[in-house]
């Protein structure tokens, strides 16, 4: 099992960069495929990006291509998402999760999931 916190968001204006952190507990860490995704409040949440084991493979959704980029350090057990770019259409609380594979896929179910960090970008 893998507990996830994140941290890293807040206020920030159109244009503008924030960098978000998940720190995992527990040794195997490199275990699990690591995702970021996004909730709306009143809409279902959306997938924002994804990472292998090793950081050799990610995935992206269209929304964020070029302008995030998500990336881990396994020996500090942690995956971060750097948010470049950002846009009023950015704001959502942004959550971290790990599923029970080193590959990522679209079918990859997310077993484990942070409470969550809130970003808001003004315009």
């Amino acid at each position: 099992q893998v507990q996830l916190v994140e941290s890293g968001g807040g206020l920030v204006q159109a244009g503008g960069s924030l960098r978000l952190s998940c720190a995992a507990s527990g040794r195997t860490f490199i275990s699990y495929a690591m995702g970021w995704f996004r909730q709306v409040s009143g809409k279902e949440r959306e997938f924002v990006a994804a990472i292998n084991w090793s950081g050799g493979s990610t995935n992206y959704a269209d929304s964020v291509k070029g302008r995030f980029t998500i990336s881990r350090d396994n020996a500090k057990n942690a995956v971060y998402l750097q948010m470049n770019s950002l846009k009023p259409e950015d704001t959502a609380v942004y959550y971290c999760a790990a599923a029970r594979t080193r590959y990522i896929s679209p079918q990859n179910e997310y077993d484990y999931w942070g409470q969550g960090t809130q970003v808001t970008v003004s315009s």
